[in-house]
């Protein structure tokens, strides 16, 4: 009976405890994080396209560069370990865009590179962003196959 009343009295303790180092979130404020975070980068992205216009780049060789130096900002973000702290405040705001995919890529083989440039690179640099690397070409794959079936049928014109 002693055993029962300590083995209660431990599971009440050990409630109190993880109700106390559970984070509590507020949805409304993560929201409004993500939006503000996502806004900032878009922003950021938008004065670098509206540069390489104003320097007489067509429309697609802008958003080329867009791309191209916000992944760059990205990955020197990540390396000096600043990204993941916009990360942690921003959540799906700053890992949806283009910036969190070159994060994705970046931390891995930055986290790696101790066990080496095979090992340990060349084997995690895609952990993160492999699963969106490799259901992103089969389902392009799949759409180029029906897409080409469409026409051979002449159902796509």
């Amino acid at each position: 009976m002693e055993e029962n009343q300590q083995s209660a009295t431990q599971q009440k303790e050990f409630e109190k405890y993880v109700k106390k180092v559970t984070p509590t979130h507020n949805l409304w404020l993560q929201m409004l994080k993500a939006f503000v975070t996502g806004g900032i980068i878009c922003c950021v992205g938008q004065f670098i396209l509206n540069y390489a216009g104003s320097m007489g780049l067509d429309k697609q060789t802008a958003g080329s560069w867009c791309s191209l130096i916000l992944v760059l900002i990205s990955v020197i973000l990540t390396g000096f370990g600043i990204y993941p702290k916009i990360v942690k405040w921003g959540g799906a705001g700053a890992l949806v865009p283009i910036t969190g995919f070159a994060n994705g890529v970046a931390a891995p083989a930055i986290e790696y590179k101790s066990e080496g440039q095979v090992f340990g690179i060349g084997c995690k640099i895609f952990t993160i962003a492999g699963p969106v690397i490799l259901y992103g070409i089969f389902a392009s794959w799949l759409l180029g196959l029906g897409y080409w079936f469409g026409m051979m049928l002449g159902w796509i014109k």
